[in-house]
């Protein structure tokens, strides 16, 4: 299995989350390969990014999406079915990206770009109404999250398995305790390969 991780609006592969997962990977199962793209901001071009890494890829994906990256990995497991393991996913972040229409920079890597309304209009174009197989996808959420509303992210994937922790905030505190349980459950969809 290879295992690719999503970062969120505005982050990029040097967010804590990443790092965290790149190195428990090295130190645990350096036979999985790792994949964490930088991706664009603007949505149209973060989407081919993810296709075209996932088309290159032989064998089965695991996909582990944050914030903004967790909305693109739903996007990613309904298209290709892929399992899915989605921290603090945004719902609908095209409601937030309104908020940064105009210049903007990005949080690790200062390069600026400019948010366009196209860009929120293509966002919502990738919006999954209903998944095809709510087993697919565990989401990890924290209720002190600052970003979002936990509730939007509970209610959407009712069906999934969820995991609700109080207090937190949006970086999902602690994130690392779960790798191991993240692999295994990623790791299940290689029977839907064999």
């Amino acid at each position: 299995m290879a295992l690719i991780y999503i970062h969120g609006f505005n982050s990029s592969p040097a967010s804590l989350k990443a790092r965290q997962t790149c190195g428990w990977l090295s130190a645990n199962a350096p036979d999985i390969p790792f994949y964490c793209p930088a991706l664009s901001s603007k949505p149209d071009l973060a989407s081919e990014q993810l296709q075209a890494l996932v088309e290159t890829i032989q064998g089965p994906i695991g996909l582990i999406g944050s914030s903004m990256g967790g909305y693109y990995a739903t996007w990613l497991g309904e298209k290709y079915g892929l399992r899915s393991v989605l921290i603090n996913p945004s719902v609908r972040p095209y409601e937030f990206m309104e908020e940064y229409l105009g210049e903007n920079a990005n949080y690790h890597t200062g390069e600026c770009y400019t948010l366009e309304p196209r860009h929120v209009t293509m966002a919502r174009e990738l919006d999954v109404v209903s998944l095809k197989n709510p087993k697919n996808y565990w989401v990890l959420l924290q209720t002190g999250d600052e970003v979002l509303d936990y509730h939007q992210a509970e209610i959407k994937y009712a069906d999934c398995r969820l995991t609700i922790e109080q207090g937190g905030d949006h970086s999902f505190q602690n994130y690392e305790r779960y790798l191991p349980d993240i692999l295994d459950f990623l790791q299940l969809s290689l029977t839907a390969y064999d």
